[in-house]
C-alpha cells in the first residue's frame, strides 16, 4: 500500500490497514523501516491524544483477565480501546504463542476494542521491538486509552515505564512473601500497585498484603510520587473500577504539577537513543567487514581459544581500520 493509503486507512481506524501499519513498523528490512519512519512523520499530528498505560506482573497474576475487564468497563463508558500485548519469545524456535486474543474473548469481539499481540523477541524489559511505534499508530486511529501489557517476568521490564503516562504493576497474595514478587526497581516505579485474585479465601490475604505493601512501598519514594495501593478481583470485577480512578488521579497529578509534558519528551528522547542503538548495531552487523571478522570471532570463542571481551576488541579495531576511522 502506498504511504497516503496507509494514512488514509489509520485514521478511518480500518483495521485491516492499522494491521498493515503495525506489521510495516515492526519491521526489521531497512527498506521497510524508512517507509516506517515516513508513516509515523506523517501520523504525527494526530498522535499524543491517549492515555498511556503500562501494566506489569508477576507469571499468574491475572494481567489478561485484569485488561478483559477493564477494558470492558472502559469501552461502556465510551472510551476506545487498543491493547498491545506482548508475549515473550522463545530462546528456542523464537516463536511466541500470541494468545492474548484467546484470553481476551469479549474485546476481541468489541469494535471499539483493539487487540494487537507482539513477539518481544530479543527485546529487554518486557516490551516489543516497535512498542512505542504502535503507540503512535493506534493514537492516530483514534484510540483513546492505549494498554501495553507486558510479558509478565515481574522484574526487569521497567522499560514500559519509559513509554507510558502510568505504570500499573499486579501481584497475587498468598504466594509467599508477597514483596519478592516485584522487586526495588519496579517499586521506585509503579504508580497504582493492584493485588487481584481478592476474591474468595483470598480477599482477607489480599488486604493484608495492600496493608503490608502500602507500608513499604513508598520509602523510597518522594511525597509527589507516592504509589497507590490497591487490592482487586478481574475475576468479579471488585475494585476494577477503583483501580481506574487511581490512574486517572495520577494522570491529573501530572497534569497539575507541570510533569506530563516533561515526561513525554523525556520517553521521546530515551526513544531516540534506542532507536539510534538498534540502527547502529545493524548497521554494524551489515558492515562486509564486520560479519567476517565477527563470523571468526564466534568461531574463535566456541573454540575456547579466545575471551568474548578480547574477540570484540578485536573485532572493532578490524572494522574500524577497514572503515579507516
Amino acid at each position: 500500500m502506498s504511504i497516503d493509503a496507509l494514512v488514509h486507512g489509520v485514521r478511518a481506524a480500518d483495521r485491516t490497514v492499522l494491521g498493515r501499519a503495525l506489521s510495516l513498523v515492526e519491521s526489521t528490512e531497512p527498506a521497510r523501516q524508512t517507509l516506517a519512519s515516513e508513516l509515523l512523520e506523517r501520523l504525527l499530528p494526530w498522535t499524543g491524544n491517549s492515555l498511556r498505560v503500562g501494566i506489569t506482573g508477576t507469571p499468574g497474576a491475572g494481567k489478561s483477565t485484569l485488561i478483559e475487564r477493564l477494558g470492558r468497563t472502559l469501552i461502556d463508558a465510551g472510551s476506545r480501546l487498543a491493547v498491545l500485548a506482548v508475549d515473550p519469545s522463545s530462546t528456542i524456535s523464537g516463536g511466541s504463542i500470541l494468545g492474548d486474543r484467546t484470553r481476551m474473548v469479549h474485546l476481541s469481539g468489541d469494535p471499539r476494542a483493539f487487540i494487537r499481540p507482539a513477539p518481544s523477541g530479543s527485546t529487554l524489559g518486557g516490551v516489543a521491538g516497535a512498542t512505542r511505534e504502535s503507540i503512535l499508530i493506534c493514537e492516530a486511529a483514534g484510540f483513546d486509552v492505549v494498554l501495553v501489557e507486558t510479558v509478565g517476568v515481574g522484574q526487569s521490564e521497567t522499560t514500559v515505564a519509559e513509554m507510558t503516562d502510568v505504570f500499573v504493576a499486579l501481584t497475587i497474595p498468598g504466594s509467599g512473601d508477597e514483596l519478592q514478587g516485584i522487586k526495588r526497581g519496579l517499586f521506585e516505579l509503579v504508580d497504582v500497585l493492584l493485588v487481584n485474585k481478592a476474591d474468595g479465601d483470598n480477599a482477607p490475604r489480599a488486604e493484608a498484603a495492600v496493608r503490608e505493601m502500602a507500608a513499604v512501598l513508598n520509602l523510597w519514594r518522594p511525597p509527589d510520587h507516592q504509589a497507590i495501593v490497591l487490592a482487586c478481583s478481574a475475576l468479579t470485577g471488585a475494585g476494577i473500577v477503583e483501580a481506574w480512578d487511581a490512574v486517572q488521579k495520577r494522570l491529573t497529578q501530572l497534569k497539575t504539577t507541570g510533569q506530563f509534558q516533561p515526561r513525554r519528551r523525556q520517553q521521546d528522547a530515551t526513544w531516540l537513543e534506542s532507536l539510534l542503538d538498534a540502527r547502529l548495531r545493524a548497521l554494524f552487523l551489515r558492515t562486509p567487514q564486520a560479519a567476517e571478522i565477527l563470523a571468526r570471532a564466534r568461531r574463535e570463542v566456541l573454540a575456547g581459544t579466545t575471551t568474548p571481551p578480547h574477540a570484540v576488541q578485536r573485532v572493532f579495531a578490524a572494522v574500524l581500520q577497514a572503515m579507516r576511522l
